[in-house]
């Protein structure tokens, strides 16, 4: 995913072979018409999980990929985005003036399997009021059925002075994500791929920001980038910060900083059983004494359950790329803190989705922190195939005093606990429009990180193709 770029009117390497060492086609063969590309990708595939939930048509990753809460049957199952994300987009740049150009670029992420706009929220609403065991894959997502929910934005480039652009696009955290993640940002074999905490400052919904100004500038060997996004009083929760510093320092090194705020972050959850009980008429919600239901006017339809905070973030990633090697290593620490603005029942989220529940005091004595570690290496056999070896471990502090915390607890997600997750995959390009993969995830929760869990562990081996244009 995000490997096109809107410069010179031709696309970038396609996908598969942007952070490879070798690029299998050098042939320009891009639909590119007075300066506008059409671009896109198809990923398909078919997957086994001894521990899975039945397919959706609207999550964007298809299959819950990566051990999740409701992971508690053998799957096996025609798949879907599990390298990348399937997409559809227009990019393009013109010059309208001696080193000044304007670019542009839409792009939408869609289901091959079932052809819908991928849409995270969507997914959840579908689950809301089922039983845990009873759920079918589902998440939260910065892709909630938007017309342009990849990316939609506009602005000016200078190859002295920099970019400047404007609209919905990526937050700085997730360019580094993509960018230095070993397997750039695949759903089935990454864990931040498959979940948008790494690149969205701890909640997935604000790895795409929408209001955003973006700024991004190189000068020889060191560049810069920073992004302020204006979300208050929109579906976009509160405002965003994020800066960027890094370089290219030596022959195949690179190295990137960063830091991001952001206020009024929404993570967004199925409601539980008990909601499928409430009273449907005169208006959902029922009688004021009905403390499990919706406020009257709300619908389950359109409605999530929301936990807000204010987040802050700083990261260190680099790469390095020697003779058929290319090794990257990455470092996250995210501090989840009470929202200093909450966030009423009835507020607006991303795609025209209502906050139905909203917990404005997950967090009541101190900060949750989150820290995030991946390494890994892609090795070039030839010009044609890699293979891809990654390690993903999450570790979370115990955030609450109150919590019964005793060593190796599973009773409460505010208890202490870690995620580790193992990864290697080949890939093979038979061209820059096509290439096919096959490889697998092993991933694990442990104490506090699994409390509410069916079930702690699953492996999702995987084989699939993608064609790119």
């Amino acid at each position: 995913m995000n490997r096109y770029l809107a410069c010179g009117g031709a696309l970038a390497a396609l996908a598969g072979s942007a952070n490879g060492v070798y690029a299998a086609d050098s042939t320009d063969e891009s639909l590119t018409w007075f300066g506008i590309t059409l671009y896109g990708t198809v990923d398909i595939g078919y997957t086994y999980q001894n521990r899975g939930t039945p397919h959706s048509d609207y999550f964007p990753t298809g299959l819950q990929y990566q051990i999740q809460p409701s992971n508690n049957r053998s799957i096996s199952s025609v798949s879907e985005n599990g390298m990348s994300q399937s997409k559809i987009g227009l990019s393009g740049t013109h010059e309208f003036f001696e080193g000044w150009s304007g670019l542009f670029k839409l792009e939408s992420g869609f289901n091959p399997l079932s052809g819908n706009l991928s849409d995270g929220p969507k997914s959840i609403t579908q689950n809301n009021g089922v039983p845990l065991a009873n759920r079918t894959t589902q998440g939260d997502s910065s892709r909630a059925g938007q017309p342009f929910q990849g990316a939609a934005y506009g602005g000016v480039s200078s190859p002295v002075y920099g970019t400047l652009t404007i609209g919905r696009q990526n937050g700085l955290l997730l360019d580094n994500v993509l960018k230095y993640d070993p397997l750039g940002g695949s759903y089935a074999f990454s864990v931040i791929g498959y979940s948008g905490a790494a690149g969205g400052s701890g909640d997935t919904q604000d790895a795409r920001l929408d209001n955003s100004v973006k700024y991004i500038n190189q000068a020889g060997m060191v560049r810069g980038g920073a992004q302020f996004q204006s979300g208050a009083g929109t579906a976009s929760g509160g405002n965003a910060t994020e800066l960027d510093l890094g370089g290219d320092f030596l022959a195949g090194l690179s190295v990137d900083a960063a830091y991001a705020n952001k206020k009024g972050a929404i993570l967004a959850s199925p409601f539980g059983v008990e909601v499928a009980k409430c009273p449907t008429t005169p208006a959902f919600g029922g009688a004021s004494s009905a403390v499990n239901c919706l406020p009257a006017g709300i619908s389950p339809g359109n409605a999530v359950a929301a936990t807000v905070s204010d987040n802050w973030t700083w990261s260190l990633d680099a790469s390095y790329v020697y003779d058929h090697v290319k090794a990257a290593i990455g470092y996250e620490d995210i501090h989840f803190r009470k929202p200093q603005t909450p966030l009423a029942a009835g507020s607006a989220d991303i795609g025209g989705y209502t906050l139905g529940f909203v917990n404005n005091n997950a967090y009541p004595n101190g900060a949750k922190l989150l820290q995030i570690y991946w390494l890994g290496a892609k090795y070039s056999f030839s010009e044609n195939f890699d293979l891809i070896g990654a390690w993903y471990h999450y570790n979370q502090n115990n955030y609450n005093i109150n919590a019964k915390c005793p060593g190796g607890t599973r009773d409460s997600g505010a208890c202490s606990g870690r995620l580790d997750a193992y990864s290697l995959v080949g890939n093979y390009k038979f061209d820059r429009h096509f290439d096919a993969y096959a490889g697998f995830m092993w991933s694990h929760v442990a104490d506090g990180l699994a409390a509410g869990y069916l079930n702690s562990w699953t492996i999702d081996p995987t084989i699939g193709a993608r064609f790119n244009f």
